[in-house]
């Protein structure tokens, strides 16, 4: 199947979270919220920003969890389960047929862990960006930084609520967007393909 190349999906997840390192016994750490931010390719722009709630099933939010991403457990009584989340993912977005990228590898194995441990399709194609690695390779950096830092390196205010997918996943695809302006810019006019 051809990759759709008109859009990137820019993806920051969620989870629930604890203090320390592990889960309370009998609980997993599962995605809570699927930030969403999606990029024009041709004009290298954020184009819709959106928050995918799902609510947990084998976890609980705790304290530690509310305090780090704002989202308490009221927030959940309405939201879908993550079946419903990856439903909208490829119904709405196509998710199955676009690049989908994220900062680092966490989202990707977060998302095929808990597909396989809840038994839901993971709803990607084989192919994810990690745009973490990316700024890195292209600044010279001699390690990955966090999302802040990246910002910080750049001078562009880190938006919204550090923590919430959805404002994560807007910030990333800004960087990321910054990132393909300079390969376009640097390349000799007349030399990138417009065709889409």
């Amino acid at each position: 199947m051809a990759k759709l190349l008109d859009r990137i999906l820019v993806i920051d997840v969620e989870s629930t979270c604890w203090r320390g390192q592990w889960p309370p016994p009998g609980q997993i750490s599962e995605i809570i919220e699927i930030g969403l931010c999606v990029v024009a390719v041709d004009r290298l722009e954020r184009i819709e920003k959106r928050a995918i709630l799902v609510r947990p099933v084998r976890s609980e939010i705790s304290e530690f969890c509310t305090e780090l991403t704002t989202l308490k457990a009221e927030d959940f009584v309405s939201a879908g389960t993550l079946a419903d989340a990856v439903s909208i993912l490829k119904r709405e977005y196509r998710c199955h047929e676009r690049l989908w990228a994220s900062w680092g590898d966490y989202d990707r194995n977060q998302f095929q862990r808990c597909c396989k441990e809840l038994t839901v399709p993971y709803p990607f194609g084989p192919r994810h960006l990690n745009i973490k690695t990316l700024f890195a390779a292209a600044y010279g950096n001699l390690k990955e930084p966090g999302l802040d830092e990246a910002c910080e390196q750049l001078s562009v205010p880190l938006e919204g609520t550090h923590h919430r997918g959805v404002d994560d996943a807007w910030n990333i695809a800004g960087i990321f967007c910054h990132l393909l302006r300079r390969i376009r810019d640097s390349q000799p006019s007349g030399t990138h393909s417009k065709s889409n």
